[in-house]
């Protein structure tokens, strides 16, 4: 059971960090908007038979807070998050992008401070410091005086915002909805948020259509990274713990530059390594004490 938990661990966070390799390979065949609200599409569809009458049900009982954080969840976690993946993959590179996601833990330490009241000791606030200073190396190209900040680092770092925010947001929940109807419910918020960059990208004569290579790689994005990840990711979690779980979170951007490095041609250079390492140390030095508190009892 457990050997099987842990092989559930590595495909979810090879499939996630598979939709980045795939986002920056189709980037010029596919619009952001248009993918984001396929892939969102399909998971509804591929769900909401088998958990229309329950999610209609609870629905209908939520409290008007439990609307808010669920319209929250999904506005984070859905559309605008993912598009903004999928954009800044046109600017910078899968290699760059996938180790960004290690910083998603210093994201979401910042952001239960003002939304749950969570207290930032001295010791996070110097792993912020250094987990944002790997950043700046990558986002830098390791040339930090030049102060050159390419606009897809920063679009795949907000992203990553979004994400901690989606993260912080989830904990206030209390609702009853399980991960299937969560899911739909997400995709549903997230694909109403992106009706205007949908618009939008129609007024700039985008087609709103998919090509051939396009569709396989939004079908891949929805069923890979979102259907069957999501799945693997809770089965291990159900069977390891959320904590034996969340320390492996890191395979994901290796996994991340092992497929650039195949498919891309992206080999790392010297300052990805310093940067994830800078990224590494920050994310210990500021959970390693949180971690220990809520531990205790």
């Amino acid at each position: 059971m457990r050997a099987t938990a842990y092989l559930a661990l590595a495909a979810s966070q090879f499939l996630w960090a598979g939709n980045w390799i795939v986002a920056r390979g189709v980037r010029d065949d596919v619009s952001p908007a248009v993918a984001t609200v396929s892939r969102q599409l399909i998971v509804i569809a591929v769900l909401l038979p088998f958990c229309l009458r329950s999610l209609a049900a609870k629905l209908k009982a939520l409290k008007r807070r439990e609307w808010e954080i669920l319209a929250l969840t999904g506005f984070f976690g859905g559309g605008l998050h993912l598009s903004l993946q999928w954009l800044g993959l046109h600017y910078t590179t899968a290699t760059s992008g996938t180790l960004y996601l290690s910083v998603s833990p210093v994201f979401i330490l910042l952001l239960a401070r003002p939304v749950l009241g969570e207290p930032i000791r001295v010791r996070q606030w110097l792993g912020v410091l250094l987990s944002f200073g790997g950043v700046f190396l990558i986002a830098t190209r390791g040339a930090p005086a030049a102060l050159s900040f390419n606009v897809g680092d920063l679009l795949a770092l907000i992203s990553m915002l979004m994400w901690g925010a989606f993260t912080v947001f989830l904990r206030l929940r209390s609702d009853p909805l399980d991960t299937s109807e969560m899911l739909v419910v997400i995709c549903s918020v997230g694909v109403v948020c992106m009706l205007p960059s949908l618009g939008f990208e129609v007024s700039q004569g985008l087609r709103p259509t998919l090509g051939a290579v396009g569709a396989v790689a939004v079908v891949y994005s929805a069923v890979g990274s979102m259907l069957l990840a999501y799945a693997g990711w809770n089965y291990a979690v159900r069977h390891l713990g959320a904590a034996r779980a969340g320390v492996t979170l890191h395979l994901t951007p290796a996994f991340g530059v092992l497929l650039a490095s195949i498919f891309l041609g992206e080999y790392p250079r010297w300052y990805h390594g310093a940067g994830i390492a800078l990224i590494l140390a920050g994310v210990v030095l500021a959970s390693t004490r949180a971690a220990a508190a809520s531990s205790t009892p």
